[in-house]
């Protein structure tokens, strides 16, 4: 299923997303006709849609094409709403100024997969703030850290500084049961503004240095397909696969009730 502006997308409606990939978008988990955290995903193509092509997103409509190729669904499904303009030309992007609205779905996985390992990259996404479609960088060093035997990559800054992984925020726990998210470029992932919110456990945000791995009782990836993940190792720092922090944070989480589309 693929929807564009609330109508079948052709072949010839897709092509310049795929030969351009010049847009933004938004993942969210659908479960019985409901989405935890609907709002922050609206907000974010909104905010996005200014920063990619100056122009203001009409929200109403937008969530009106998600409802239209939501439904009838049932169970649980991911739905990707990805914004770009068909008319896109390469020359001259500056005149995009018409986004277009693109809704498909998958199916959604499991809810936490197992611990994942993770290697480091010093690296930093362009436009960090900013859920872009330009992924060839991160599944790049996917790719490489998956050669070198992990499931993923890590982001760090030159100066030492954790961010974030390939599509997912990272966060630790410190050994008296804080959580601690990177102060560094990253995402403002939805899973993890929505845990942050949280009354508890407690949680700060501060500088993790790679020199500050050793001295962490946990590490978690999160975003809104794999809720909070444990990440077992980064590089050869071990991590336990089970913390009870982690298991408050999921408990926690599943709880927030989702918002009906």
């Amino acid at each position: 299923m693929a929807e564009l502006n609330g109508k079948p997308a052709t072949l010839a409606d897709l092509q310049s997303l795929a030969l351009t990939n010049y847009g933004h978008f938004t993942s969210m988990r659908m479960e019985d006709g409901t989405i935890r955290g609907l709002s922050l995903h609206l907000d974010r193509l909104v905010r996005d849609c200014r920063l990619v092509f100056g122009v203001e997103l009409d929200r109403e409509r937008t969530l009106n094409y998600i409802r239209k190729a939501a439904s009838g669904i049932t169970g649980i499904t991911t739905l990707r709403v990805t914004v770009f303009d068909p008319a896109l030309d390469m020359g001259r992007p500056s005149d995009s100024k018409d986004p277009h609205v693109l809704v498909t779905k998958r199916p959604a996985g499991a809810m936490p997969p197992p611990p994942l390992t993770a290697k480091t990259f010093t690296f930093t996404r362009d436009s960090a703030e900013v859920k872009h479609i330009g992924l060839h960088p991160q599944l790049k060093l996917r790719r490489d850290a998956q050669l070198a035997g992990f499931d993923d990559a890590i982001f760090v800054e030159p100066d030492g500084r954790v961010s974030e992984g390939g599509t997912w925020n990272l966060a630790f726990v410190d050994h008296e049961g804080t959580v601690i998210w990177p102060e560094a470029p990253v995402l403002p992932g939805t899973t993890m503004l929505q845990l942050q919110g949280l009354a508890a456990p407690r949680q700060i945000t501060a500088p993790v240095r790679l020199s500050d791995l050793p001295t962490m009782a946990a590490a978690f990836a999160t975003n809104v397909s794999i809720g909070v993940r444990t990440v077992s190792a980064i590089d050869d720092v071990q991590f336990p696969q089970d913390h009870h922090v982690l298991a408050e944070l999921r408990n926690a989480y599943a709880g927030i009730p989702g918002e009906r589309l």
